[in-house]
């Protein structure tokens, strides 16, 4: 039986350029660490494609790993959490959860990244729930709530604590996604 994070194919398709739209708006904080590393920028692009359908998606979910950035390759934590937003973006192709990830991943960036500014994640989640289509709002209105499910990446693991945990939550709430609807 397929993990009710997992989302019909076509859904993965639509939530795949949303995520990819998530984890490009802070690719600038990765590169500004590591500006001659692009495979941040290379998981995005291959998100988009299989968003447009071009990469068979058993194709994809074999390849869901390569050219990751794994932890430790970059000092600063914004950067960190922005190349985990484009490997969370590439991974929908597996399971459409992550594109709650890569909101996540990339919401973290931002306030890692201007932690003087006061209501910065906040202001990421707003941008991130205005460029959510009714197509996009449906799908990741039918995953189940953060930390509520037994495995996956909404588990009860890393995306269901700390502020991770908390802009998932946000983003549920945002798209309407509350425990009444169960």
């Amino acid at each position: 039986m397929a993990s009710p994070q997992t989302l019909r194919q076509a859904d993965r398709r639509l939530v795949a350029a949303w995520a990819a739209d998530c984890a490009e708006r802070v690719l600038g904080v990765f590169e500004a660490e590591a500006p001659d590393d692009g495979r941040p920028r290379a998981l995005i692009a291959r998100a988009r494609a299989f968003a447009r359908g071009e990469p068979d998606a058993a194709e994809e979910i074999r390849r869901r790993f390569v050219g990751g950035v794994r932890a430790g390759e970059v000092k600063a934590p914004a950067a960190a959490a922005a190349a985990r937003a484009a490997g969370q973006a590439v991974a929908v192709c597996h399971m459409g959860a992550h594109a709650l990830g890569a909101a996540a991943y990339a919401a973290h960036a931002v306030g890692l990244s201007d932690p003087d500014r006061p209501g910065a994640v906040e202001d990421e989640i707003r941008w991130q729930l205005d460029h959510m289509s009714a197509g996009v709002r449906a799908a990741l209105g039918a995953l189940p709530l953060v930390g509520e499910d037994r495995s996956g990446p909404l588990g009860p693991g890393l995306l269901a604590s700390g502020r991770l945990g908390a802009v998932i939550r946000a983003l549920q709430a945002g798209i309407g996604r509350t425990d009444a609807d169960g």
